[in-house]
């Protein structure tokens, strides 16, 4: 059940304009402190889970890895995303809540 609040939640924040997708956008997001939080598929690729913990560690965002590609990108409106970043403190805050 905390899985699909999760990803209605990313929803939400979609619906908002809150969510900045793909690894291009991102990325992006972390380097211009825009990001709140970082989430990461967990069939994104080792590069790819490693590439984002390592930036968000050294820029102090939160990350989490969770779900696949295909559930990040369907609840956006998408195809399937590796990553994801929330740009709203409180939103990001209420997905973590229901992660961890």
């Amino acid at each position: 059940m905390g899985n699909v609040n999760v990803l209605r939640l990313l929803g939400l924040a979609e619906k908002a304009g809150k969510v900045k997708s793909g690894e291009y956008m991102t990325e992006n997001s972390v380097k211009s402190g825009e990001a709140a939080l970082v989430i990461v598929a967990e069939d994104a690729s080792e590069n790819t889970r490693k590439k984002f913990r390592n930036m968000c560690e050294y820029y102090k965002v939160p990350i989490r890895i969770h779900g696949i590609k295909d559930e990040l990108g369907h609840y956006i409106g998408k195809e399937f995303r590796a990553s994801l970043a929330i740009t709203d403190e409180g939103l990001a805050q209420a997905i973590m809540k229901k992660m961890d």
